[in-house]
């Protein structure tokens, strides 16, 4: 039996520390950009050894990347939230988890990071919000692909604005941009056929 406890036990270890090393990452670009982060601080501050951290991550970029996952996990695409009617099937719509955790703010802040955080959305959203339009609207993709950078661009530099302006009624701006990005929506889907 206390076999069988061990992996499990690891398990939870390995969780904590891969938590760890994430925080400490992100409490560090709250005071500096992140490529001037070194692995060296993040062991420092984290209080393991870079053995220890090389047994978890490849690199900085690795433990960014499990961030991004971490961030959009349990998020909905943004086509979900947006077409929904009263945000009936929008689980967790990805700016209302960013808004009510602060932990991520940073990552919206760090210029460096933008490209990657695109990317990742991208990787998450792209195909299944691009093949929606053209599905439901006379869109080629090249014009379905293009509203989506445009709608996740212009997300990420209304967030930035509101983090960087420390807004406290994200939830009124947020409406206002739904139904802006609703409105273009409707504007090119087809009507629905019975």
């Amino acid at each position: 039996m206390a076999e069988a406890e061990k992996p499990r036990k690891l398990d939870r270890r390995t969780r904590y520390t891969r938590q760890t090393i994430r925080d400490t990452l992100l409490e560090l670009m709250a005071h500096k950009p992140f490529p001037r982060i070194t692995v060296t601080e993040v062991c420092k501050l984290a209080e393991i050894n870079r053995g220890t951290f090389y047994l978890h991550y490849l690199d900085l970029d690795d433990v960014l990347d499990d961030i991004l996952t971490e961030m959009l996990s349990d998020t909905t695409c943004t086509i979900d939230h947006v077409l929904c009617p009263a945000g009936k099937c929008a689980t967790y719509p990805f700016c209302d988890k960013l808004h009510s955790s602060g932990q991520y703010h940073v990552l919206f802040l760090d210029e460096s990071v933008t490209e990657k955080l695109l990317k990742k959305l991208s990787d998450t959203c792209k195909e299944r919000y691009v093949t929606y339009l053209m599905s439901h609207s006379l869109l080629t993709f090249q014009e379905a692909e293009a509203i989506f950078t445009f709608q996740m661009n212009g997300c990420l530099a209304v967030n930035r604005l509101l983090f960087r302006n420390r807004c406290t009624d994200w939830k009124t701006i947020q409406r206002t941009i739904d139904g802006f990005i609703k409105a273009g929506l409707e504007h090119y889907l087809l009507p629905d056929r019975e």
